[in-house]
């Protein structure tokens, strides 16, 4: 490719990074990066780029790896991504597109709109200055800090997500991934208007009788890099049965047995043999074992409304709006919740805690855990989700 090409193909990339994972590629993608982009590109165009050329695309992009040349039509399927072209497969597009439209589009709206970008990062080295000034060190110093407050601001983030529309296309668009659909539930996650309806279908991320279930019709989102606060509001939930419970997970990968922290508010029951009343609780857990079958541990257990019989509607009331919150800076968390009769009351902390865990990846999950005995299946409202950069230390 030549220069101009080059500096378009990067760009390009960048911006289908963006589109699949909602957030600036900053860091290589993984090999599960790689896998999850490759599949949304096929499914939005119909056409394959392999999950190895995607990550080395990565590597070059981020000025880690050796130089690429992509084909043309790998160009164009890229830029068929990022343009939302209709989908296609490689016979139609050899009959009806062999000229590659899309990437030629692209490559020439980019050029013309960007004389003289500057668009991939240079490795950091260090310049030896000799017979220097006050005054220009004084004016190199303040190029460096203005330089980091621009890089600060460039990487602040703000996502939010009021799920005003349902459509898998739409939610694609915005970053979400559905994991272990179970589509006779997923078809009916629009019972709300404004909301995301799932249900607390059986399964749990955690290993069961030595076997690893599955939470089914997780929506699973990338997280950019940096410290953020995540928040999910819900609407009406009331757990009836042990175990039915709805939340959040964070997790460094995508899969079952990923090292994972997970809050939820969800119902109890079980109390050793003890009777008491039933209870509507907040609960955290996490798992720092990967790749195992180690049990997990339950880091918090805060009970909400105690089901004292007669007394359930005054819990439902007060669980008319509620809300679950992390925030993470490094390793050090914090979860937090609210409930009440509105979206207006203030959040409580639950428990502030460090765990070793870098969490790549976010999930919303409603579930009735790995049961013998089912419960009724119920639906959870998500009417709003917010990701949103804040301060590291």
């Amino acid at each position: 490719m030549t220069h101009n090409q080059d500096i378009a193909f990067i760009n390009l990339f960048r911006e289908a990074c963006r589109k699949c994972f909602g957030t600036p590629v900053t860091t290589p993608l993984t090999e599960a990066d790689a896998k999850q982009m490759s599949n949304v590109i096929l499914k939005s165009t119909g056409l394959l780029i392999g999950v190895k050329s995607i990550r080395n695309y990565s590597l070059y992009v981020l000025n880690e790896g050796k130089r690429e040349n992509p084909s043309v039509a790998t160009l164009d399927t890229l830029a068929r991504y990022v343009l939302q072209a209709p989908a296609t497969d490689d016979i139609q597009r050899r009959v009806h597109e062999a000229h590659h439209p899309y990437w030629f589009r692209y490559k020439g709206d980019f050029l013309v709109n960007n004389s003289e970008p500057a668009v991939r990062p240079k490795k950091p080295g260090v310049a030896k200055v000799i017979g220097i000034t006050t005054v220009t060190f004084v004016v190199f110093l303040l190029l460096i800090l203005l330089i980091n407050y621009c890089l600060s601001i460039r990487n602040s983030f703000i996502f939010t997500e009021r799920f005003n529309s349902t459509r898998e296309d739409t939610l694609e668009q915005h970053g979400w991934i559905l994991q272990n659909p179970d589509l006779r539930w997923w078809d009916k996650r629009s019972a709300i208007t404004g909301h995301l309806s799932l249900y607390t279908l059986p399964g749990d991320n955690w290993p069961t009788n030595d076997q690893h279930t599955q939470i089914k019709n997780a929506l699973i989102r990338k997280l950019p890099d940096g410290c953020f606060s995540a928040e999910i509001q819900i609407s009406g939930f009331l757990p009836a049965h042990n175990w039915q419970q709805a939340g959040i997970i964070l997790s460094e990968d995508t899969t079952s047995n990923a090292r994972a922290v997970r809050i939820s508010i969800g119902y109890n029951d079980f109390f050793g043999g003890y009777s008491q009343p039933a209870e509507i609780i907040i609960q955290g857990m996490t798992s720092t074992e990967s790749a195992s079958h180690s049990k997990p541990e339950e880091f918090a257990h805060i009970p909400l409304f105690r089901l004292t019989p007669g007394q359930e509607q005054i819990a439902a009331d007060n669980l008319t709006s509620c809300a679950l919150k992390i925030e993470q800076k490094g390793n050090h968390f914090r979860f937090l919740y609210a409930t009440g009769t509105m979206a207006g009351f203030a959040f409580k902390e639950a428990v502030s805690r460090t765990f070793n865990i870098t969490p790549r990846y976010l999930t919303l999950f409603a579930i009735q855990g790995s049961t013998t005995a089912p419960a009724p299946i119920i639906p959870v409202h998500f009417n709003a989700f917010m990701l949103t950069s804040i301060p590291c230390p």
